[in-house]
């Protein structure tokens, strides 16, 4: 039997499950194995001197690739639309590498103020320790972009889906700012996988936490960086890029892999860089067995993920209609600001989270997470149960209430991760809960 070329394939349902791999040529395994290893044997000398010196692609240093984690990479680019990819041991870790490999200190870059928790914090206290300045800016204004820009801004930031304002960011907008300014669009993508392509729409880089909808059952922690190679990194705003790197022997990132011919002569520059820098020095691998599980994962994604936007949409419906409900929070709905966008980049299927206010505010909203059955109170989404949570006393505690005002966080606010149970059990389970809030 001929194998179907993997070049062949169009489909992001083929792709989920067949990207980036081949049968193990050992065994003949069809699924992917896992290669639980530190380290790989060299066939004699020169072979050794040929992996390091990068004349020849192979393993050295589960640090720095494995043959598992290499499969989800390559899937996970597949399905992004983007050249490679590089898996790291959380989400934060992956955003936080996927500034350091553009910035250093003196740099400044432009992030929108909707943002996670984590990388709000991350951007507004931990770079700025490291010498690089951060601006806040309106996602929802997307002129705000281009009057933030400075000389010595690197990049601009954003997420598809601001978590938990629900926002959707303007991406043909801001992509064209950020082209005319010659800096690299990156965005999160992590609570719109499938759904929407941010490299199709004009960024350069996609960051995820595969902890989330990727892996999707909740076991596993990690990260994925995605370089979409449409970025000239030897434009003359990044000196890392074209300069020589000392601990690298002199090597020029950008001339070695603007072109580099053992994947195609496609341009693997920044992934490349991220690989031997920041994964060698700093070690925010992905284990392989958390490879493998999100391998599992991605298998289903296309299935999965439809089901949590169609149980979003319904579950949006109810609690619009509900006379306990203050304000719903959802892109889905027709009189939300976001709708038009939505309907644009996410392809009709709007996302799988779900903001509402309850009526009698903080402690209402604290009975009704205390009475809820089917979900589950913790801090995640992207998981096939649902899960419920208070941001203002959770995720978003650490932040003042100016700036979780900012992020889309008021005392009253319950975040909805839907999973993808029946929605007839979902709906009861809110309004028991809602009865007793």
């Amino acid at each position: 039997m001929r194998a179907m070329s993997k070049n062949s394939i169009k489909g992001l349902g083929t792709k989920a499950v067949h990207a980036g791999q081949e049968p193990d040529p050992v065994t003949g395994a069809r699924a992917v194995p896992i290669y639980q290893t530190t380290s790989y044997v060299f066939r004699d000398t020169e072979h050794a001197a040929n992996l390091f010196g990068l004349k020849e692609l192979g393993n050295i240093y589960t640090r720095i690739m494995n043959p598992t984690t290499d499969v989800l990479e390559k899937r996970i680019a597949a399905l992004e639309s983007g050249v490679a990819g590089l898996a790291h041991s959380s989400g934060s870790a992956a955003v936080t590498n996927s500034i350091l490999n553009i910035c250093r200190s003196g740099d400044h870059i432009v992030s929108v103020s909707q943002l996670y928790g984590g990388t709000y914090n991350l951007f507004h206290y931990t770079l700025p320790k490291l010498g690089i300045d951060v601006s806040f800016i309106d996602a929802e204004d997307p002129d705000s972009f281009r009057k933030a820009i400075k000389p010595n801004t690197k990049l601009l930031f954003g997420e598809t889906v601001g978590n938990p304002r629900l926002n959707i960011f303007p991406f043909e907008e801001v992509a064209k700012i950020a082209a005319e300014a010659e800096l690299p669009l990156v965005i999160d993508n992590t609570a719109a996988p499938i759904i929407c392509r941010p490299i199709e729409w004009g960024a350069n880089v996609v960051v995820h936490s595969t902890t989330k909808y990727i892996g999707g059952h909740g076991t596993s922690i990690g990260g994925m960086v995605v370089d979409g190679g449409n970025f000239n990194w030897g434009n003359g705003k990044f000196p890392d890029f074209i300069e020589p790197d000392p601990s690298y022997h002199g090597l020029v990132h950008w001339d070695a892999f603007q072109a580099f011919e053992p994947f195609g002569g496609i341009n693997i520059a920044y992934i490349m860089k991220m690989r031997l820098q920041l994964l060698r020095d700093m070690g925010a691998c992905m284990s392989p067995t958390n490879a493998f599980l999100f391998l599992q994962g991605a298998e289903t994604l296309h299935l999965r993920i439809e089901r949590h936007c169609e149980n979003a949409l319904k579950t949006a419906e109810f609690l619009a209609g509900h006379d306990k409900v203050a304000w719903v929070n959802y892109p889905g709905l027709k009189d939300h600001p976001s709708h038009s966008v939505a309907r644009k980049y996410l392809g009709g299927r709007f996302g799988p989270l779900v903001g509402f206010g309850i009526k009698g505010g903080h402690d209402a909203g604290r009975r009704f997470i205390e009475n809820l059955g089917l979900f589950s109170h913790l801090a995640n989404i992207g998981d096939a149960k649902s899960l419920a949570i208070h941001p203002a006393s959770t995720t978003h505690s650490q932040l003042t209430p100016d700036e979780q005002a900012t992020t889309g966080v008021t005392d009253d606010f319950v975040r909805l991760a839907l999973g993808i149970e029946d929605f007839e059990d979902i709906q009861a389970d809110i309004e028991q809960a809602l009865a007793k809030a």
